[in-house]
């Protein structure tokens, strides 16, 4: 998908209180910037790191300026979670998710007391899809996820899990935004249990895919689908 133009470029001077961001743009200028991201974003948030912001000037608004892009390692990484499920969203659509082209795409479906981002139906088929945003990568250039312990989604593996027992195909699809990595795996070093529950829903029946995004300071797209090592 297109991201918002022009983008403006700087560097990451610090984050803090989750949502903001301090930016220094390439004229000196220091503004704040709100970021969607709820993770740790460790690699990403790094002081110095290059930068590019979009700025919005509508008046109801509390933040002019929002973090689109950061450049880790010579990669720009999209770190903005808000745009993930509709980058997925026009992937499954245009048939770059191969195994899930061809069905009827429904966002936010209720099942329980909780929302799986994506369901898709192909006549009596239901495929129930939820969707991680993936930012962490190793040194192997193995890409994981979380980046900080996740209770929510450890229920939602946990949700999947149990509607294998209605009749839905489950998948737990990891969006990795790090264009060097050549697989994924969970980051069991920071959140254990996660990477417990996936190999344990995956035993029972779960799906696992992980595919790149290509990131430019124009767009996001899914790319190629990467080996899940678990």
């Amino acid at each position: 998908m297109q991201l918002p133009t022009p983008l403006i470029e700087g560097h990451l001077l610090r984050r803090y209180k989750r949502f903001f961001t301090n930016i220094v743009l390439e004229d000196g200028t220091e503004v704040v910037a709100h970021t969607s991201n709820t993770g740790s974003m460790k690699q990403c948030a790094i002081p110095g790191h290059r930068v590019l912001i979009s700025r919005n000037d509508n008046p109801k608004r509390k933040l002019r300026y929002t973090l689109e892009l950061i450049e880790v390692d010579g990669h720009w990484v999209d770190t903005h979670t808000m745009r993930t499920n509709r980058v997925v969203e026009e992937g499954l659509k245009n048939g770059s998710i191969a195994e899930l082209a061809g069905y009827d795409v429904r966002p936010e479906f209720p099942i329980g007391a909780s929302r799986i981002d994506f369901l898709l139906v192909r006549e009596e088929e239901k495929i129930l899809l939820e969707v991680k945003n993936v930012t962490l990568c190793n040194g192997d250039k193995v890409a994981s996820f979380p980046d900080a312990v996740t209770t929510r989604g450890q229920k939602h593996l946990l949700e999947l899990a149990e509607s294998l027992e209605q009749g839905y195909r489950a998948v737990i699809f990891f969006l990795v935004q790090r264009s060097e990595a050549t697989a994924f795996s969970p980051a069991d070093e920071i959140d254990p249990e996660y990477g417990r529950l996936l190999r344990q829903v995956v035993a029972q029946g779960v799906e696992a895919l992980a595919y790149k995004t290509l990131v430019t300071p124009e767009e996001s797209r899914v790319g190629e689908r990467i080996p899940i090592l678990l």
